[in-house]
């Protein structure tokens, strides 16, 4: 509860909380200067601001050097650690670690439901969203169905990047945040295979010959999840 209060309190400040969701969307170290600039404040206030998010670890700093001389700057990040609000609290993270081991213990037909639900689910997603969005699913472009991917992958916290190749036959699509990674840590094949599922089930919404080839993993230990997806 304590810790919970920290965090409340650090973020009623409305310009630490846009800073905080600036350096969401960054995917990358940001600098005290960096922010200063961004956000029009001194450098010694855009400090106190990060200072004040790294105290209740919902960001970490390492110093580098520049190789211009002087002392090393500061660089920020969003912590690796996971800030859950719960009044009283409630824990997730063990109910999933519960069922999937319950599923693992079903074998072959447990995956194959997990893997199968998480396809359905994405499917829904998308199914959601097209019809926030228009009547008719079938004009829309493929630009527009970049679009509507990037804003379903936003609403799950996924923070995603996705890119056309040159002759717009297959998307470079990555994700800089996985919602599962604390189970996923524990049960990387079953939530990993499962993730990716829901991925498919997405693409097959708005295309059609789906293939999702993945090339980097964060449970791995890369900066991001990344897959080649080829669509039609």
């Amino acid at each position: 509860m304590e810790e919970t209060l920290k965090v409340t309190n650090v973020l009623s400040d409305p310009t630490r909380f846009y800073i905080y969701q600036y350096i969401t969307n960054r995917h990358q170290f940001v600098t005290v200067q960096e922010i200063a600039d961004e956000f029009s404040i001194h450098p010694n206030v855009a400090r106190l601001h990060l200072s004040k998010l790294e105290d209740v670890r919902m960001l970490v700093s390492e110093t580098k050097k520049t190789g211009k001389g002087g002392r090393p700057s500061r660089l920020y990040r969003l912590s690796d650690e996971v800030i859950q609000f719960s009044f009283p609290f409630r824990d997730y993270k063990l109910l999933s670690s519960i069922l999937l081991q319950s599923l693992e213990k079903l074998g072959v037909d447990g995956s194959i439901a997990l893997y199968e639900t998480g396809r359905q689910f994405g499917k829904e997603l998308m199914e959601q969203e097209i019809i926030r969005i228009t009547n008719n699913a079938g004009i829309l472009s493929k630009d527009d169905k970049v679009r509507i991917l990037q804003n379903a992958s936003l609403m799950t916290g996924q923070m995603p990047s996705l890119e056309w190749n040159d002759d717009q036959s297959a998307l470079y699509f990555e994700v800089y945040n996985c919602p599962f990674k604390e189970v996923a840590k524990l049960h990387k094949d079953k939530v990993c295979m499962m993730h990716q599922s829901f991925f498919v089930g997405m693409f097959e919404t708005l295309f059609t010959d789906v293939t999702l080839v993945e090339k980097q993993n964060i449970i791995s230990g890369c900066d991001q999840c990344a897959y080649h997806t080829q669509v039609r």
